[in-house]
């Protein structure tokens, strides 16, 4: 299963990011917890998935253990340090041949911000 978090694709079919015992103590994490500690983790160091890829991964499978048909997340913090009310959070879901040429492009180094926006976001756009 791959997951678009920002500009950087990860594969969630790979080891497991969490251990079982932290699975479990996740459990009870909704989708909206999940959510705001998402735009906290990313107000805090809007780069993270660049940053610490490990934590951003564990943040992309418990989206995707939530709400299994999101794949993609973007989550658009204005600066470091900011305040998690003003990061906004999108999520969607990619179609599978979508998902595989981006991460085609990420193994090229083609896959940046802007490409991803382009792709997937628009936000850009206007």
């Amino acid at each position: 299963m791959l997951f678009l978090l920002n500009d950087v694709v990860f594969d969630l079919d790979e080891a497991c990011p969490v251990t079982p015992g932290d699975a479990r103590r996740f459990e009870a994490l909704d989708l909206d917890y999940v959510l705001e500690l998402g735009c906290e983790l990313f107000a805090e160091d809007p780069l993270l998935h660049h940053n610490d890829p490990q934590r951003a991964r564990r943040l992309a499978w418990l989206i995707h253990d939530r709400s299994p048909d999101v794949n993609a997340a973007l989550f658009a913090a204005p600066e470091a340090g900011c305040h998690p009310d003003l990061v906004e959070p999108q999520f969607c879901a990619l179609p599978d041949p979508v998902m595989r040429q981006l991460r085609t492009r990420a193994t090229r180094g083609k896959l940046d911000a802007v490409a991803a926006d382009k792709a997937v976001w628009m936000r850009l756009a206007a």
